[in-house]
């Protein structure tokens, strides 16, 4: 029929779903170039996200936590939907994973591998930026009688996001042992573990196919624990090197100033052994942990705080490595938690940046790094007593810093200033930062058995809100449990901010920093009930008891509303 021919409420009809299709088509194009404008052109630096931990917090309060840390790239050890749902529009890249026990059914299975896809994929992208699908972990090593399957799984999965026209937004691989190469220094003699090269050989052709990275999980620490003598500390830590202790590859006369470096190009000469010089190396897993047993000396806080610190500053750097210059692995940090469920050694508990409670196990000191993963930017940390740890320890670690540790505990004594709240934590917080000032910061001077953890929140500020929250005439004028909303919210400089709104005065919040003495001219402001005219006494002493319970009420409900965005606005990052 000609076009002529149709009745003008056709053609508008015709003309007006013509343009929604167009527009429907143009903003899936859009998004997707917008995801594939995110992907990565320059080297980062992400963390692994595992979840053995007890009273983990959930989904919502994670992705706050990650985006309040500056945190961009993150890696799962599964799909779990609580996670891609929460991280939905928050261009934080995420690499999924398929757990080692679905490898059978989907290496056998087409069906399986695309349902797979379309529950975990197709169901969250692209508002869930996901970047790459991790195909087991370490399979070849830890469950070696999935083997054979491992590439089939990896090219069913491959073939379900060509179905869905993915396959150029995400990428697919599965993460390696480092043990999977053999005779690793010097690196130009490494080569692949051969009873596995039916398993390489293919993968590494796929790999090499699909523009997708080998992945592989290096970890100098067990270099250096298990070299101990060979290879020095300063190497696995990224510390400076006089040339005499640089490593040297004596075939290339490459010199190697760190173990990571070596690690990663032993991967490069194994491939290129097998004929393939086209893959690039994705580091998912890399870190040191932060406390260890007796048979693990090196595992402190100091030498993870060095080693993850000087790995971040390496990638930002973009100095490549001495085989390949021109190419910067990115690198996934073990891990965001402290995985307190895992089995012994102690070490596998504590490769975390962060206690299950978001405080940091420590503060990583990059600089330029900005605040990204907890990095003091300040140098400015305090030491305050864990969360859940029983009395009778903390007051244990409490005599001692008073004690033997030689800690000035006069101010928490009875009547004065940091005395209340008069409980054991808020006690020991004090004698802990105020040895741990005491000592310089020193590396381990914030432990006391364990019970201690670094924080960026000055302790010695809240015995005097505190005091001040108990004293002034315009909060007295509430109930004890209104005048503890501010204390118990733990945001320090915001009841400061509510304590002189109520008091209606100019301040200077200089005058209130408490570094561990209070002056007499705070404590004259904080003691005086005398209003500052007669009117205004007047007014304040006539209200009626009745009146003062409506306000009371009234102002509890107001502040809870408040003080509950104002705590959940710093972690809103755009």
């Amino acid at each position: 029929m000609a076009l002529s021919k149709l009745p003008l409420s056709t053609i508008f009809f015709l003309f007006c779903t013509s343009l929604f299709t167009i527009s429907q088509v143009l903003s899936s194009k859009i998004a997707v170039a917008q995801i594939k404008d995110q992907q990565d052109n320059e080297p980062f630096v992400g963390i692994n996200i595992g979840v053995d931990v007890s009273n983990l917090m959930s989904a919502t309060e994670l992705v706050s936590l990650l985006q309040f840390q500056k945190v961009t790239h993150i890696r799962l050890y599964d799909a779990d939907p609580d996670m891609l749902k929460a991280l939905a529009k928050t261009k934080i890249r995420v690499i999924i994973s398929v757990p080692n026990n679905q490898l059978i059914a989907i290496g056998s299975s087409n069906a399986t591998a695309a349902s797979w896809i379309g529950k975990n994929v197709l169901a969250y992208y692209p508002q869930t930026v996901i970047t790459a699908i991790a195909v087991g972990d370490e399979v070849l090593t830890t469950v070696p009688s999935s083997a054979p399957l491992l590439v089939p799984a990896i090219e069913s999965l491959y073939s379900a996001l060509v179905a869905a026209n993915l396959h150029n937004q995400i990428m697919i691989s599965t993460p390696h042992s480092a043990s999977i190469i053999l005779d690793p220094f010097p690196p130009s003699q490494a080569f692949f573990n051969q009873s596995w090269s039916s398993v390489m050989q293919p993968l590494l052709k796929f790999l090499s196919k699909t523009g997708s990275p080998l992945m592989m999980n290096l970890y100098p620490y067990y270099v250096f624990m298990q070299n101990k003598g060979v290879v020095p500390l300063e190497n696995s830590l990224f510390k400076p090197l006089t040339p005499s202790k640089e490593m040297v590859d004596p075939n290339t006369l490459l010199h190697y100033t760190n173990v990571f470096d070596a690690m990663v190009d032993a991967a490069y000469y194994s491939m290129k052994n097998l004929n393939f010089t086209d893959v690039v190396v994705l580091v998912t897993e890399s870190g040191w942990p932060s406390k260890g047993d007796s048979k693990e000396p090196y595992a402190t806080i100091d030498n993870a705080d060095t080693y993850n610190s000087n790995m971040i500053k390496h990638v930002l750097d973009q100095s490549g490595t001495p085989l390949h210059p021109e190419i910067t692995s990115s690198v996934y940090l073990y891990e965001l938690f402290n995985e307190d469920l895992r089995s012994p050694p102690v070490s596998e508990a504590n490769w975390g940046l962060f206690y299950a409670n978001a405080t940091p196990v420590y503060l990583l000191h990059v600089s330029g790094g900005g605040t990204f993963l907890a990095n003091d930017t300040t140098n400015q940390t305090y030491c305050i007593a864990m969360d859940g740890v029983d009395s009778r320890t903390l007051q244990a670690a409490l005599d001692w810093a008073c004690g033997p540790g030689r800690t000035n505990c006069s101010e928490i004594q009875p009547g004065e200033n940091c005395y209340q709240p008069n409980n054991v934590k808020n006690h020991a917080s004090y004698a802990f930062d105020s040895y741990y000032q005491k000592e310089g910061r020193a590396a381990g001077s914030c432990d006391f058995k364990g019970v201690a953890m670094i924080t960026t929140t000055d302790p010695s500020k809240c015995c005097v809100l505190y005091y001040a929250l108990n004293s002034h005439r315009s909060l007295m004028l509430f109930s004890p449990n209104l005048r503890s909303i501010f204390f118990l919210f733990g945001k320090c400089w915001q009841v400061m901010e509510v304590v002189y709104f109520l008091e209606a005065m100019p301040y200077q919040s200089t005058n209130f920093v408490c570094s561990k003495k209070i002056t007499n001219n705070t404590r004259t402001v904080m003691n005086t009930t005398t209003p500052s005219n007669a009117a205004g006494g007047s007014r304040l002493l006539s209200i009626r008891s009745s009146r003062v319970s409506a306000m009371d009420r009234a102002l509890q409900a107001f502040l809870t509303i408040i003080f509950s965005i104002s705590l959940h606005i710093p972690f809103v990052v755009s």
